[in-house]
């Protein structure tokens, strides 16, 4: 199975939607690598940052449903490191 890894960048507006948020962070646990969140206080959002590996269209599926939360934002990066696999 090819992977590659990525970044997917969040940022929640909308707190409500954090329950939301973290039961697809945890679906997709065995994918991610790491992630850490800060929270801007100041500006009333919460920054998060996911790096994961894994196949192209599981890191799309988790990065879509992300997306499709209200008050929620991503956008996902890919690294040019060879896939895996």
């Amino acid at each position: 199975m090819n992977t590659r890894i990525a970044l997917i960048g969040i940022i929640v507006e909308d707190i409500e939607s954090t329950p939301q948020l973290n039961n697809l962070l945890h679906e997709y646990a065995n994918y991610i690598i790491g992630r850490m969140g800060i929270p801007y206080r100041e500006r009333g959002v919460n920054i998060i940052s996911v790096a994961i590996d894994a196949p192209q269209d599981i890191i799309n599926a988790l990065s879509g449903k992300i997306g499709r939360l209200s008050g929620i934002a991503a956008k996902t990066i890919y690294s040019n490191v060879g896939n895996i696999g």
